[in-house]
């Protein structure tokens, strides 16, 4: 029996679990959602909740805890305490959501499952939304700047024509 052995053993050696867990928690910090199987997914959320609890606030020992649990990547710890952990100052917990995907995966029929931080997917519509109005911004100005250079240009086929009617 296992008894107050908490956790997956997702089918690999304890090492090989443990770079797992590292790089599963890298990318969620870098991109905010990881695709990933389900049962991956519902092992990491725990570890993902608990080193975002973890930066919510400054320290020092606190760093080089995330630190140590991320492979010690300065960059990644450095976004987790900056952008990552702010905006759930506030949020007392729950900071992850497992959104199941339709189709399973392709070599095993694994379920599949997206792992991503809650308000990302509002962050990424907001996104997504300010580079559609800015590529329609650039798309007006573009036709107004070729109307001006097009004004130009009709401007100096009259002068070429006045000059050629006066010679």
């Amino acid at each position: 029996m296992r008894h107050k052995n908490l956790g997956r053993k997702l089918g690999i050696r304890a090492d090989h679990r443990k770079a797992q867990r590292m790089n599963m928690l890298t990318a969620l910090i870098l991109h905010g959602r990881v695709t990933t199987t389900l049962a991956k997914a519902k092992e990491y959320r725990r570890h993902a909740d608990k080193i975002i609890h973890l930066a919510k606030v400054r320290t020092l020992a606190r760093i080089r805890r995330a630190a140590s649990q991320l492979g010690n990547k300065r960059g990644v710890v450095k976004r987790l305490f900056d952008v990552v952990a702010p905006p759930f100052a506030e949020r007392p917990g729950g900071y992850t959501r497992i959104l199941k995907l339709a189709k399973p995966r392709v070599g095993d029929a694994a379920p599949r499952a997206i792992l991503e931080l809650v308000g990302e997917s509002e962050r990424r519509a907001k996104a997504a939304e300010d580079a559609r109005t800015l590529a329609a911004e650039q798309a007006t100005k573009g036709k107004k700047a070729k109307k001006p250079k097009g004004e130009k240009a009709a401007e100096g086929d009259a002068e070429a024509k006045g000059e050629s009617a006066k010679s």
